[in-house]
């Protein structure tokens, strides 16, 4: 790898303008703000939202947080080893309204009783429980000295 030094062109005519290293500088610190900020007061539209895994002896947790979607708009379902989430969030913009589908897929654990999920939505948050089969739980086992 070769380094090069960067140098500031010169000019040979005395009458050209020589152009300062900071001559940008504002329009540029100008347009940056205002693409970060552009979207600032304007709903959310990512289509995933925050979840957790967590768990238990007995049971695996999904906690999803889904605040502003009503409890008919949320749909969870499990293929082929993997914990989909489906939503819809609807809100009123004057006259309008508009909606915003939100998704997200989990990869479920080999030893899960897929016949006893359950799934509960209270106060912006869904909460599914996934039940351990007997074989993957711990289990304690004594050791006897002979």
């Amino acid at each position: 790898m070769t380094l090069v030094r960067y140098t500031y062109p010169t000019y040979r005519s005395p009458l050209a303008f020589r152009a300062s290293p900071w001559a940008g500088l504002e329009t540029e610190i100008d347009r940056l703000f205002s693409s970060a900020f552009a979207n600032l007061g304007t709903p959310a539209t990512d289509a995933r939202f925050p979840v957790d895994l967590y768990e238990d002896k007995d049971h695996t947790f999904v906690r999803a947080e889904l605040p502003g979607v009503n409890r008919e708009d949320i749909h969870v379902e499990i293929v082929d080893g993997y914990l989909t989430i489906n939503a819809t969030r609807k809100f009123k913009d004057g006259d309008q309204e508009q909606s915003f589908a939100l998704n997200r897929s989990v990869q479920l654990p080999d030893a899960v009783q897929a016949d006893r999920i359950t799934a509960a939505y209270e106060n912006g948050v869904l909460t599914v429980t996934l039940p351990k089969q007997e074989e993957a739980k711990p289990r304690k086992i004594t050791v006897t000295v002979n």
